[in-house]
């Protein structure tokens, strides 16, 4: 492919932004590469690495955390506190897990009982033939990113929260999250990327997409649809999943999206970014209909790019950030990841839920861990099993 293939035939040159582009691609033989192009993704996926965990039958979410603790008792999760909304609008921190390493503790969240409220986790769980063999994690022992030492702390960072829908990105182990969340009551569903760069990687366990998984007795599922996002109708190797639940006791219907974004710094890929943003929110909007939004995911852009005022300024769906609403400054959290590569420490916010404000209230979102708490190895590590934490928001229907 030349680079003039890159730039459709109706390329509209008196947009500043796409002339510069343009420029970039024709000056600088710029060559993307955008995926397979094929009309849709491989679902090549093994997925046969876990054969070993079995669990028959069902188990409490207080014997699986019990169970996921005991297997890394030298290496208790980071603890974490949720900011609820109280009354007079303004926020406050509660107290959250209070860790027991043969134990339960009675900090441990449950299941919200409000039938109008829902319980949103976002991740990206770092994709384990990434994370172990191109991510370079210069300060992260090489054993905590073994898929052994990682895959139960996932499990219980999930769990832990009681959340109603989990949305994640870089799933590699589609079978094994889907296996361990079904003893749990979840229902999952899974996209592969087209040409999944873990594809590429010796002993990999199939591609690495987004997942999202609900709970079943809370949800009555409606329908899903999937997206290979688009840059200028070409299509890149990004894509988005979106899931419409009912609410079981109330009927209400909601649409949540998951998603993650081209990744890499620079004018140009933010230029990229903002143009799947752009082809995500009119996907978004042609399914959606009337009803409720959030939409989640890991979009590889800090607060100043484009494609976040893209997304908060689309007149249509209305989206706002749920983290941003709950800062009394507005602004969003000063990181979402925090790691060191080879070429130094990356501390940045690129992890986001988005929600229709004027059909949802905010009611509390889980604070991020401490630089002290974290460590000054960063993550991931033997403590936390991904590069990017998670993010947890709690959600009232109006």
């Amino acid at each position: 492919m030349c680079d003039d293939d890159l730039v459709p035939a109706n390329f509209n040159d008196q947009t500043v932004q796409s002339k510069l582009l343009k420029n970039a691609l024709l000056q600088k033989k710029v060559l993307l590469r955008m995926g397979s192009f094929s009309s849709a993704p491989k679902i090549l996926n093994p997925d046969v690495l876990d054969g070993d965990v079995d669990f028959a039958g069902s188990i409490s979410r207080h014997e699986l955390l019990q169970y996921c603790q005991k297997q890394y008792q030298s290496y208790p999760m980071v603890k974490r506190s949720f900011k609820r909304h109280n009354s007079e609008d303004s926020f406050s921190t509660v107290g959250f897990k209070a860790r027991k390493l043969n134990g339960i503790s009675k900090g441990c969240s449950e299941y919200l009982s409000n039938p109008n409220s829902i319980r949103v986790f976002q991740w990206n769980i770092l994709s384990q033939s990434l994370g172990q063999c191109n991510d370079n994690f210069a300060r992260c022992p090489t054993k905590a990113l073994d898929w052994h030492n990682r895959r139960f702390h996932i499990i219980e960072e999930i769990i832990e929260y009681c959340p109603d829908v989990i949305c994640l990105q870089e799933v590699d182990h589609f079978n094994f999250l889907r296996h361990i969340l079904n003893t749990q009551g979840y229902v999952g569903m899974f996209f592969p990327k087209p040409d999944s760069p873990c594809l590429y990687i010796d002993g990999n366990n199939g591609p690495d997409g987004c997942a999202i998984f609900y709970r079943k007795n809370k949800f009555d599922f409606i329908s899903s649809k999937t997206r290979v996002l688009e840059i200028w109708r070409v299509q890149s190797n990004q894509v988005a999943l979106m899931v419409i639940l009912r609410l079981q006791e109330t009927g209400q219907e909601v649409c949540i999206m998951t998603t993650h974004l081209k990744a890499r710094k620079g004018a140009l890929l933010a230029t990229l970014r903002n143009e799947q943003g752009r082809d995500l929110l009119q996907f978004l909007s042609s399914h959606c209909g009337d009803r409720p939004v959030i939409m989640c995911g890991d979009f590889n852009a800090e607060p100043v790019e484009p494609i976040y005022t893209t997304i908060t300024k689309n007149n249509t769906l209305r989206l706002s950030s749920a983290y941003a609403d709950c800062d009394e400054a507005g602004n969003e959290p000063a990181y979402t990841t925090w790691k060191i590569r080879d070429e130094g420490e990356i501390c940045h916010t690129i992890d986001y839920i988005f929600y229709t404000k004027d059909k949802m209230e905010v009611e509390s979102v889980l604070e991020f861990p401490t630089a002290q708490e974290i460590g000054t190895d960063r993550v991931p590590s033997y403590n936390y099993p991904s590069d990017h934490f998670s993010l947890v928001s709690d959600f009232k229907l109006i």
